[in-house]
């Protein structure tokens, strides 16, 4: 079978469409020891309270059961399951991190799989979740829909990703600290600087708020909406399935 041409953003470089998810893949591979070391180093901790804020969203209850995608070493999910929910499954392509980040609750369960094509029945959780996941999925769309096919019926999806800063001196600060510090931090903790140049790069060739909830929209989620978190420098995109 032959394999399609066709071009794909891998950061700031074009790369066949094929290829993005087995690159993506090795980046994780490379930094999943100390994934959440830099996590809060390079957002000086506030990922933590992005995350927390996610939940809060979410307002967990004991009948709710949850699907964070490409779940990495677990935070979402173990908060989820501290605040109250029922039962959390994680999934990621990336065994490394799932690995890396496991506990010991028998309510969590870990699924490697790919998002744009999930291994799980129509209408099955109450609450999907994606924390910084959603720019390093090749078809973002083909993931929406099939976030949107697995959520019960009266269910919420919530997206975390960084966005669009609407504050002029603050973009100027954030990208020093993202160009600059970001991938020298990346090699001294990870000893993998071009990983981290990749993840900087992404996320300014990552749709801004009003593009994703148009997105959202065209997988049929409802009541779309955003929230942004540090002046835009993240963001909440919430969607209803019903």
């Amino acid at each position: 079978m032959r394999k399609s041409l066709k071009k794909i953003d891998f950061g700031f470089k074009k790369v066949n469409i094929n290829k993005k998810e087995e690159l993506v893949n090795n980046i994780f591979n490379s930094v999943s020891s100390k994934y959440d070391l830099m996590n809060d180093l390079s957002s000086l901790g506030f990922h933590r309270l992005w995350k927390q804020e996610l939940i809060n969203w979410i307002a967990p209850q004991s009948n709710q059961s949850l699907l964070d995608i490409a779940g990495g070493t677990g935070d979402i999910a173990k908060l989820f399951m501290k605040s109250g929910g029922f039962s959390a499954d994680i999934i990621d392509i990336n065994y490394n991190m799932l690995i890396n980040g496991k506990s010991n609750n028998p309510k969590i369960r870990y699924i490697v799989g790919n998002c744009e094509k999930l291994p799980i029945k129509n209408d099955t959780y109450d609450r999907i979740t994606i924390a910084f996941g959603l720019r390093n999925i090749t078809n973002r769309q083909l993931a929406l829909n099939e976030i949107y096919r697995v959520l019960k019926p009266g269910g919420r999806f919530i997206c975390l990703e960084f966005s669009l800063v609407n504050d002029n001196i603050i973009k100027k600060l954030y990208d020093l600290w993202s160009f600059k510090i970001i991938p020298k931090l990346g090699k001294i903790i990870t000893n993998n600087e071009e990983a981290y140049k990749y993840l900087i790069e992404s996320i300014r060739m990552f749709p801004d708020q009003d593009e994703l909830s148009l997105m959202f929209v065209k997988s049929k989620f409802e009541r779309v909406k955003y929230k942004n978190l540090s002046q835009g420098i993240a963001s909440l995109h919430s969607g209803w399935k019903f």
